[in-house]
């Protein structure tokens, strides 16, 4: 674990959690597995604020625990998973892109409050788009279910592992913590409920009244105590399941950019046939038959299967090796090489960021090094076609940034220079982990400039927040338009304008930190199947 990364956990933790979960967290982080009162006296802080912060880790799934053989329990906050907070903006809108606003809303709700009930989903979101919607119509609460449902079938949310239920008669006294368990068989099951009901619209009510109605809410609420249906099932977003569709959608867009829009449909379908079967982090996808690839072909795509069978043979034999072929039964068995597609990504990434920091000729050299594996500077020259002078400083120039590695073959055991080949190579493993650190880096200061950005203009835009507020009120008491510009008119024109240059340098901000998130999935994703191919 590098420094980068504990400071960009650090920096995730307190932007999402506040000072205190982020000393807790970051503290984990450096220090590994703790039991709770070494927390406490490494950080300085009380018990009960300690509890109350390794609480909220836990229901957002950023810390774990162990019960350890001599009885006390050890905390632990694995780096990569704090890490993922970064990318929640890409999970919220890839379950908008397939499930619409529900599946967003859901995936939502899911990821803010860590852990859920269904009922208790449901419920949420169809009082938000309620909300949304025009006066007088609501959401039912069966459609978000159905949506709910959709999402459990297709592994993008999962069941939380549960305690075991124990016997009140027991003697034994309960352990020091609780064992949580899952069935691999229900981890997807969705619970039989019949939610009946609609959506409902937050009341405003006037100041005097407000603290009689909170009082009678609440009195409503105590009466009200009876436990939902599905009480103590909880669920969270499968974070695997967006990965791998993340990886599938790179490996389709990768053919339609090699071959054409028909491969990469074959492809994509291919992946959607291997979505369940195949797990997240398997080198290849299960093995499927032309006939089947046929039948699962999407409706209205016009192929006959003669032209089928030809793409799956050019696809077979391409040289990226995207797609094998396995077998001949069923018209011939094909499978995804989901490594290779992994590292072919990732070295297109090298090359490109090569490109663009040393120009085209470096680039030259660095995709000959790739392709002859190791070579000397005369060959490398001469392969190039680059002029001696201006080949040894682009060399020497990637050499000191890390992107090219140089090995020493004595001829003697006296390592005497003129008796030694000096080959240049490239460690794609380690230039992707040079890069990705790089990438933590930047993402780091992305963070903290967006934090000076906002910390520069808070008064400015302290005061926006309250003319909005106060046109809000207005309107909805029925203001008109002359006072309402009066109120419009307290922001001044330059003070506008400032507001409208920060809004765009946040939201170029934003779309960076995106971007970079990109380059740092393809990155981790070749590292973790590079590392774990066996």
């Amino acid at each position: 674990m590098t420094q980068a990364e504990i400071k960009l956990c650090s920096l995730l933790l307190q932007e999402h959690f506040g000072e205190i979960v982020e000393k807790i967290g970051t503290h984990l982080i450096k220090t590994g597995s703790q039991p709770l009162r070494v927390i406490a006296n490494d950080t300085g802080m009380s018990l009960d604020q300690v509890k109350k912060a390794l609480c909220v880790l836990i229901q957002h799934n950023l810390v774990t625990y162990q019960l350890q053989k001599r009885g006390f329990v050890e905390y632990e906050a694995p780096c990569s998973r704090v890490l993922r907070i970064l990318r929640y903006p890409r999970y919220i809108y890839t379950a908008k892109t397939l499930y619409s606003d529900m599946g967003e809303l859901i995936v939502e709700e899911l990821l803010l409050n860590g852990k859920m009930t269904m009922s208790a989903v449901v419920r949420k979101v169809a009082n938000r788009l309620t909300e949304t919607m025009e006066d007088g119509k609501t959401m039912d609460y069966g459609e978000v279910s159905n949506t709910f449902v959709r999402l459990a079938d297709t592994h993008f949310i999962q069941r939380c592992p549960m305690a075991p239920e124990t016997t009140e008669t027991s003697d034994a006294p309960p352990p020091p913590a609780p064992t949580l368990a899952v069935n691999e068989k229900d981890m997807y099951v969705v619970p039989n409920l019949n939610l009946i009901g609609k959506g409902k619209r937050r009341r405003s009510f006037d100041n005097e009244d407000n603290g009689e109605h909170k009082a009678k809410r609440q009195k409503q609420d105590a009466d009200s105590k009876e436990l939902p249906p599905d009480d103590g099932i909880y669920w969270q977003a499968n974070i695997d399941r967006f990965h791998q569709h993340f990886r599938d959608q790179a490996i389709v867009s990768a053919v339609a950019n090699r071959m054409d829009q028909t491969s990469s449909e074959i492809v994509r379908t291919m992946l959607r046939m291997s979505e369940i079967t195949t797990s997240s982090n398997a080198p290849y996808t299960q093995p499927l038959s032309s006939n089947e690839i046929f039948r699962s072909l999407p409706a209205g795509y016009n192929i006959v299967k003669q032209i089928l069978d030809q793409y799956l043979t050019l696809l077979a034999d391409d040289p990226l090796e995207f797609v094998g072929k396995s077998g001949d039964s069923g018209g011939g068995m094909y499978v995804i090489n989901l490594h290779k597609a992994l590292a072919t990504l990732a070295t297109a990434t090298l090359e490109s960021i090569v490109q663009e920091r040393f120009g085209s000729r470096c680039a030259r050299i660095f995709r000959l090094l790739l392709r002859k594996k190791h070579l000397e500077q005369k060959q490398v020259e001469d392969f190039a076609m680059i002029p001696a002078k201006e080949a040894k400083d682009m060399l020497y120039k990637m050499l000191s940034e890390n992107f090219v590695s140089l090995q020493e073959i004595p001829k003697t055991p006296d390592h005497a220079p003129s008796r030694t080949f000096y080959l240049y190579a490239v460690n794609t493993l380690s230039s992707a982990r040079m890069l990705l650190h790089r990438c933590y880096k930047s993402v780091a200061n992305l963070i903290e400039r967006r934090q000076y950005e906002t910390k520069e203009n808070k008064r400015l835009l302290e005061k926006s927040q309250r003319v909005e507020a106060i046109l809000a009120s207005m309107q909805a008491t029925g203001a008109e338009e002359v006072q309402l510009q009066e109120i419009e008119e307290m922001i001044t024109a330059p003070e506008r304008q400032q507001l409208e240059n920060l809004k765009r340098n946040v939201n170029k901000i934003d779309a960076s930190e995106n971007q970079v998130d990109e380059t740092i999935f393809v990155l981790e994703s070749y590292i973790e199947s590079t590392v774990k191919k066996p």
